[in-house]
């Protein structure tokens, strides 16, 4: 019999099995190719790749670039597979014990617990009220103080419940926090939204802000994304990773699009535009409470969901259904497709509510 490390049978998983959906709103990807002009300016760059070479300018490169659009320097930011490696190396640095607490609202992005275990930390999740998913302020702070905590974590709008803090709430949970303690603002949907805690940055030093071009600019199959933080801490979060951690064709693709990225903002108003209509659609429908959002995606809250979502299903439609989770029973999480995918769901949904379907 094998000998497994320590637990590792004990792993919740997370699931991306995938169905051929007709219609895929569920994982708060962008239903919208690339801009034409960026596409075209892409596979131009792609075709003069060295895939004999290993990454090495590229990387600098699109560090280079990002840490100038935000005034710092390339030393403040780190590249990684998606925001979400970096996440998992950040509880992975500040983990390694139990004795190591990692403190984060909940529900919130469903990796946090996940990562927790992984970096054998102990997670300390801070339940958001039941009534419009807000946070509690003083007690996540006095929650992070009287556990000691080595990492505090708020997702900023938060995923999967749409809402979001404003930088003056984000200060004062950075203002509070022990200077021990690093804070972590993750900003996956932070285009969606546009009030960052960017400008914070400088003032705490223990603030480190994490993003992603999966969302809002579309490459959820390159997985890239960024950090942002004090040298310091920038340098011992790259000792976690390997060397060549990045291939350079995400590398380059993402360089372009960052470089383009006001190619993708009529994308973004697109999806903010559908999001603001299905909210309002969806508050029509009897029974269905449809809680805010300044994401790309939509959670609703119906009593028959998980017979709404068997409709979904059996009509190839793909939407995240959350069952019996804590905090989301009877929730579902609605990503915005293009305006003909909206319209198609909403119908069945409509449809259903209406005792049509």
């Amino acid at each position: 019999m094998l000998n497994y490390r320590n637990g590792l049978a004990d792993m919740p998983s997370y699931d991306v099995v995938e169905r051929p959906w007709d219609i895929k709103v569920n994982a708060n990807e962008c239903n919208l190719s690339l801009p034409p002009l960026v596409e075209e300016r892409v596979m131009t760059r792609l075709s003069r790749v060295a895939f004999n070479r290993y990454p090495n300018e590229e990387y600098d490169d699109l560090r280079d670039q990002i840490a100038r659009n935000f005034g710092m320097q390339r030393e403040n930011v780190l590249i990684g597979s998606g925001s979400s490696e970096i996440i998992e190396k950040l509880f992975y640095c500040f983990g390694g014990s139990p004795e190591a607490k990692i403190v984060y609202p909940w529900p919130s992005f469903s990796m946090y617990p996940i990562y927790s275990k992984a970096a054998e930390a102990t997670g300390v999740p801070v339940a958001l009220s039941e009534d419009d998913y807000s946070l509690d302020l003083d007690k996540f702070i006095k929650t992070a103080v009287d556990e000691k905590a080595r990492l505090a974590v708020i997702c900023n709008p938060n995923n999967p419940t749409g809402n979001a803090f404003t930088v003056e709430q984000i200060e004062y949970i950075a203002k509070n926090l022990p200077a021990d303690c690093a804070f972590l603002v993750d900003e996956a949907y932070m285009e969606f939204y546009g009030k960052s805690a960017m400008g914070l940055l400088k003032k705490y030093p223990n603030m480190i802000i994490a993003r992603t071009f999966s969302k809002a600019y579309g490459l959820a199959s390159c997985r890239v994304g960024y950090m942002l933080a004090d040298e310091k801490i920038v340098t011992m979060i790259d000792k976690s990773y390997m060397p060549y951690h990045m291939n350079v064709l995400s590398l380059v693709t993402a360089d372009i699009c960052y470089q383009m990225r006001q190619e993708f903002v009529p994308h973004i108003q697109i999806m903010i535009s559908e999001r603001k209509r299905m909210q309002e659609e969806l508050k029509k429908l009897p029974g269905v409470k449809v809680y805010p959002s300044e994401t790309n995606f939509i959670l609703v809250k119906y009593d028959k969901a998980k017979e709404l979502n068997e409709l979904f299903e059996s009509k190839g439609i793909g939407v995240r259904h959350f069952g019996s989770a804590p905090g989301l029973k009877n929730c579902l999480r609605i990503s915005m497709g293009r305006r003909e995918e909206n319209d198609t769901w909403y119908s069945y949904f409509k449809a259903f509510t209406e005792g049509r379907a």
